[in-house]
């Protein structure tokens, strides 16, 4: 008697056949599977020709079904299999050098305060003709307008009196009017959350087009370093590494490359400094990137600043657990290259002595629940790992923090979150072991069940280190009095400090970072004083009046995400299903 995991992997197995023999079939088997477990209300919609159904013949073409990708895709997607276990790495050779011991001397602090925009998750819905969303009613169907416009009436994302209210609030509320601000992070998701078969290509460019024009008109002189987002690409959550090979690894090229990074070389707000080191191969349109760009495969980036700080932007979606094709040699750890990118990166930055900051969209750890365990667990170890190199074993090593890696930033989950990562894999977590932290950013789009809100972080100009961090928000609950008029927009409000809020009970200096040893002692301040997550939790939502409150087993499992880096440590640790407080 088969278990319904292998049947499921039998299945696919079948799949495999049809779409190797005959792939123009492959849709029609996609549509038949998913009439026949009413998998969808609209099959069509969701796996026809124009939409999934060519995206799956792809993926059961390449993927090991019967093994290991078969698993995890019976496991993610369909609840069949038990998750599959993360492999153990062989690390050796991956580091180009040893760690230094003694590492080289911190970069003194300056005194002087960068003031750095995050925004997150704009999810800009140009078709939206109103603010109202009704809060208590997420989940009901929006009526069909009379016009090629449509009335936000409770699935919609920001629409553009929201996006421009933000952009607007920002200089005067973050006292940059006169000064601007330093820089700009945006960690991606431009595009609203339409159903596949309302988006296309020419949409998603002009979406794009619109907001990074906004950002030049509104955000001020100083440049925005951007990451790309899941639902950056036509359809959502895709892209397809380039290990496929011909036309197939290059079918997502033009959001990665061709249209998205573009934009930054435009010479006002986004200017650089330093000369183009290549990385990977030439592609059209390549020497129309900007002097500081390094390139892999047009999809992971890095700018080097003149003041000694190397930005690396990530394209996350190659460990997104939506991508369908990253459960193509999904046992494999980097088939993208895009931690191979990272590791050479970082250790260029070390070589230099120059400090960097990482930013992607989906978050590496957390609650486990959004990245894939293979790649962010090579993506952890490449920072903070027992790790094997040219056969030595060295223990209990940290490889790039803290002396390289300032701070990590991601979007993705809408909500105010962090992550701590820790020496050694997280086998030992304690304020001596804590090396690194993330830092994911609230989002601009209310979806599910939100305020929106934006971040404005204080940063030593010499150690680029956070030493404070303020959030804004505004109440969705009032938008609905603002539709009969067009005088008034949202109206934003500050929300808290990130010190005052979780360091009234630490002892540590009015000028010293918020940095992974910080957030290990609020970790511990929560353990002792349960009120302290009721605020996290808060905060978490942007003080929507839908959010629960965070109580019993969501205190010790709450703490447990902040203190996961990365996924396979969120799921070996921690009691799921907390992690979110969007319901």
């Amino acid at each position: 008697m088969f278990s319904t995991c292998a049947r499921c992997q039998a299945s696919l197995e079948v799949a495999k056949f049809l779409a190797l023999a005959a792939p123009e079939q492959g849709t029609n088997l996609a549509l038949a599977l998913c009439q026949y477990f009413n998998y969808s209300s609209s099959c069509e919609k969701s796996y026809g020709p124009l939409v999934m159904g060519p995206i799956l013949t792809q993926v059961v073409s390449f993927a090991d079904v019967g093994g290991y990708d078969g698993q995890s895709i019976c496991s993610n997607f369909l609840g069949l299999c038990p998750a599959p276990t993360t492999t153990t790495l062989n690390l050796t050779g991956w580091f180009a050098k040893p760690k230094p011991n003694p590492l080289p001397p911190p970069k003194q602090p300056s005194s002087q305060l960068l003031k750095v925009l995050h925004l997150s998750d704009l999810h800009i819905d140009p078709r939206a003709r109103h603010l109202h969303v009704m809060r208590t009613a997420q989940r009901q169907t929006a009526p069909a307008p009379s016009d090629t416009s449509r009335s936000c009436a409770t699935i919609c994302d920001a629409p553009y009196s929201l996006i421009t209210s933000v952009l607007e609030a920002i200089p005067p509320l973050t006292g940059t009017e006169s000064t601007g601000l330093d820089f700009t992070l945006f960690t991606g998701d431009m595009l609203a959350h339409d159903p596949d078969n309302q988006q296309s290509r020419a949409f998603t460019e002009y979406s794009q087009v619109v907001l990074y024009d906004l950002f030049k008109r509104m955000l001020g002189p100083g440049p925005t370093y951007a990451t790309l987002g899941n639902h950056e690409t036509c359809l959502p959550n895709l892209a397809s590494p380039l290990s496929l090979g011909g036309a197939l690894g290059q079918q997502f090229s033009w959001y990665n490359f061709s249209h998205q990074f573009l934009f930054y070389a435009l010479p006002h707000p986004l200017g650089y400094t330093t000369t183009l080191q290549r990385y990977g191969s030439k592609r059209d349109g390549f020497r129309r990137l900007p002097s500081s760009f390094r390139v892999l495969t047009m999809q992971h980036t890095l700018v080097k600043r003149a003041d000694g700080l190397r930005v690396i932007s990530l394209d996350t979606n190659l460990w997104y657990r939506s991508n369908y094709f990253n459960y193509i040699n999904s046992s494999e750890p980097d088939v993208s290259g895009i931690l191979r990118f990272l590791t050479d990166e970082l250790q260029d930055a070390e070589d230099a002595g120059d400090r960097v900051w990482i930013i992607g969209h989906v978050i590496s750890g957390w609650d486990g629940y959004n990245s894939l365990p293979h790649p962010t667990n090579l993506y952890v170890r490449s920072l903070d790992v027992k790790f094997i190199l040219r056969g030595a074993d060295v223990p209990s090593v940290d490889r790039f923090s803290p002396h390289v890696i300032a701070n990590i930033f991601w979007g993705h989950t809408h909500e105010d979150q962090l992550s701590i990562f820790y020496a050694n894999n997280g086998t030992n977590m304690s304020a001596e072991t804590a090396q690194a932290v993330s830092w994911t950013g609230p989002s601009v789009t209310p979806l599910n069940n939100l305020n929106s809100g934006f971040r404005v972080y204080e940063v030593d100009s010499a150690t680029f280190e956070v030493i404070e961090a303020y959030t804004w928000k505004s109440y969705v609950n009032d938008y609905p009095a603002l539709d009969s008029q067009t005088q008034f927009g949202p109206t934003f409000e500050f929300e808290y400090s990130t010190r005052e809020a979780y360091g009234g009970n630490i002892t540590w200096g009015a000028t010293d970072p918020l940095n992974a040893t910080w957030w290990h002692l609020v970790t511990e301040q929560m353990e002792a004083d349960p009120t302290l997550m009721q605020t996290f939790n808060s905060y978490q939502g942007k003080g929507s009046i839908l959010t629960q409150p965070c109580t019993g087993e969501c205190i010790p499992a709450r703490i447990c995400y902040i203190r996961s880096g990365s996924s396979s440590i969120a799921k070996q640790n921690c009691v799921s299903g907390y992690g979110s407080v969007q319901y």
